[in-house]
């Protein structure tokens, strides 16, 4: 039963309702006609009566979205951004919640989102990825969307982009789960773990790690997602209130920071309203004093006072407002003893697995899970997470379909390793110590066991469950660097990139190609005399970075480079030689688990050519090589895309076609 991940392939997907995304799309264009989805069609069925209820919806239309745009739509223009995304009129600020702090995370948001267009083979057609119960799940859906005018009814383009990713991935997800209306409120765990398959650890903000802002940071540089809820008001449903947070409701946490403020220091943590507006208007919002007074070098980073919907806040008035804080990644993050984000889990995980109903009311054992601790630990080293399928729960039901326990198992028991006798269970024994829990469809608890034999028994108190289990061990600390595979001069991911960005910036503003070389070279490759960066490389990567054709890098654009950078490491240490050689033989297998550049195919002349251009006289590439390998590939196929209107060919006037072979 033991698992550990795997990477993503088109043969471990599941296709949701049996529907081939090729086979539709292909056909769509050998008929030249758009993609009509029978299995969720353009009508009310498709929102549901929750959504439709008490609403005159009588000039709602379904339209595509080049009927919803003035000017040619996009999927993605540039980047994927929280900034991308709109709430309509269904209350699921707790799925764009998460999905706001998945755009954070691009390999992730890579993995749903796949690498899609409105001009690249264009037949009406879209597919999206969910997790479901321990395997990915790959939803199609056409792209016509219900509108009133040129205004969606649910999730909309941000007025002036016309990226209708959120729209079409909120579609996907409505299929998913049945109707527009299944999305009308719901539990944010469920959300996380769908976009994900991680497992979510839940803060009460109320009893929080002393070091709140340290937890939020170490998270964030994890890759994880957060997100946050406010409590109930005193109606019913969303409202705004006079501090300008809306009760109950759903936000992404976005970064946190310790700023300067007078004569000391103040912890503070930002904030995003998937409505796209309503901020905060207490200390640290938009046009606050506090902003106002603060000399800070970094205010001009930090703070924009625009109507997007983020917002910054003090950490005590985040604490005082707002109930849980949710962060969901691949492995448990514990926020105890040190808040360690480097330790190394091992996974035992146990699909399809289904509890009868008891109506008689004493508790079925005959499920049972044993797992062993071998080593003490520090913290909490056992975490435990149920996923029910949602067929296994009703609306009305106000307690959850499972409870479990956790057993020390002593001798004589021990013997036992596939069912423990009834004799086990008997409530004159002192030495159970059993620890019963409820589960809602995404439940995790985190528990500190001392070494010994354990076991875990669920129990459905009345209906059949069908769910997932997984239980996560922590592994003795001195295997932590061996396991991951960290070596010196690895890259530190997200959270650290913004004191690196300011040690080599010019006044804390951008980089230029000089101190990009001297940046990468002395934090990246130190001792590594061969592989530096030269100046010539760094050109070519601020190129391909600078959105904003400077000939420099702010922060926004050294992020974007980061995280490739990041992934570009892993890539390049999971396919080198033992003698840490990277041959041009394997330059296909790394543009294959190159994440950013999924859907990008590579002929085999063309791969011909670049091991010539980017390796040497031995076959030899370094990593150097390798990131501007993979990032131009990236940035031509996007450019390409972006410039083609049938996905054959462009056309460019010769100062567009100089400038852009020249530049970039």
């Amino acid at each position: 039963m033991a698992h550990n991940p795997e990477p993503l392939s088109e043969t471990s997907v599941i296709k949701f309702n049996d529907q081939d995304f090729h086979s539709l799309r292909d056909r769509c264009l050998r008929r030249r006609l758009p993609f009509e989805d029978e299995t969720f069609p353009a009508e009310a069925s498709s929102i549901g009566q929750k959504l439709l209820q008490g609403k005159n919806l009588s000039f709602l239309e379904w339209k595509r979205p080049w009927e919803l745009s003035e000017v040619p739509p996009h999927f993605i223009l540039e980047d994927a951004s929280r900034f991308d995304i709109e709430q309509g009129i269904a209350g699921d600020c707790w799925f764009l919640a998460a999905l706001g702090s998945l755009t954070q995370n691009p390999q992730c948001l890579q993995k749903i989102l796949m690498d899609q267009s409105f001009s690249h083979q264009y037949a009406g057609i879209f597919r999206f990825r969910f997790w479901q119960y321990g395997q990915w799940v790959e939803v199609v859906v056409d792209d016509r969307l219900p509108a009133i005018g040129r205004d969606c009814l649910f999730v909309r383009p941000r007025k002036g982009n016309q990226e209708f990713w959120p729209c079409l991935l909120e579609k996907a997800y409505a299929k998913l789960r049945g109707s527009y209306s299944q999305l009308h409120y719901g539990y944010i765990e469920n959300a996380l773990v769908d976009l994900t398959g991680g497992v979510v650890t839940t803060v009460n903000l109320h009893s929080s790690p002393s070091n709140l802002l340290m937890a939020v940071k170490m998270a964030a540089e994890t890759g994880s997602l957060m997100t946050c809820a406010t409590p109930n008001g005193p109606t019913a449903g969303a409202q705004v209130m006079k501090n300008g947070l809306v009760s109950q409701h759903a936000y992404t946490v976005t970064g946190a920071e310790k700023i300067q403020y007078r004569r000391g220091w103040e912890e503070i943590i930002r904030l995003w309203n998937p409505w796209g507006n309503t901020e905060w208007r207490g200390r640290w919002g938009d046009g606050s004093r506090e902003w106002q007074e603060t000399r800070d070098q970094r205010k001009s980073q930090l703070y924009e006072n625009k109507e997007d919907g983020e917002f910054w806040m003090s950490c005590q008035d985040f604490q005082e407002n707002f109930s849980c804080l949710f962060i969901c990644n691949q492995f448990p993050i514990t926020l105890d003893h040190g808040l360690t984000p480097h330790e190394r889990w091992h996974l035992i995980m146990f699909k399809n697995q289904v509890l009868l109903g008891n109506t008689t009311g004493a508790p079925r054992r005959e499920t049972q899970y044993f797992f062993d601790v071998s080593e003490l630990t520090r913290g909490h080293n056992i975490v435990v997470s149920f996923t029910v399928k949602p067929q296994s729960l009703k609306a009305e039901d106000e307690n959850f379909p499972i409870r479990f326990q956790v057993f020390k198992v002593r001798q004589p028991f021990q013997q036992f390793q596939e069912r423990l006798p009834p004799t086990f269970f008997s409530p004159f024994r002192h030495d159970i110590q059993g620890i019963e829990y409820e589960v809602n469809s995404n439940f995790t608890k985190s528990f500190h066991l001392i070494p010994g034999h354990y076991v875990v028994v669920p129990s459905a108190p009345r209906e059949k469950t069908e769910y997932l289990l997984r239980i996560f061990l922590k592994m003795p600390d001195s295997d932590r660097y061996r396991a991951f595979g960290i070596l010196s001069g690895s890259l530190p991911e997200n959270g650290s990139q913004q004191s690196i960005f300011y040690r080599y910036a010019q006044q804390g503003l951008d980089i230029d190609a000089t101190q990009l070389q001297n940046l990468l070279n002395q934090e990246l490759l130190t001792g590594m005399v061969r592989d530096t960066f030269s100046l010539d490389e760094c050109r070519s990567i601020v190129a391909l970075m600078d959105l904003k054709v400077n000939g420099r890098l702010d922060q926004e654009e050294f992020g974007r480079l980061w995280r490739r950078l990041v992934h570009c490491q892993h890539v390049f240490q999971n396919f080198r030689m033992s003698s840490g050689v990277l041959l041009s033989s394997n330059l296909g297998k790394a543009i294959e688990n190159t994440v950013f550049l999924t859907g990008i195919f590579v002929s085999s002349e063309l791969l011909d050519l670049m091991s010539l251009r980017y390796s040497d006289s031995t076959g030899r590439v370094t990593f150097p090589s390798l990131v501007c390998f993979l990032m131009r590939l990236e940035a031509m196929a996007k450019t390409f895309r972006n410039l083609s209107k049938d996905g054959k060919g462009l056309y460019l006037t010769e100062m567009e076609w100089m400038s852009l072979v020249m530049y970039t």
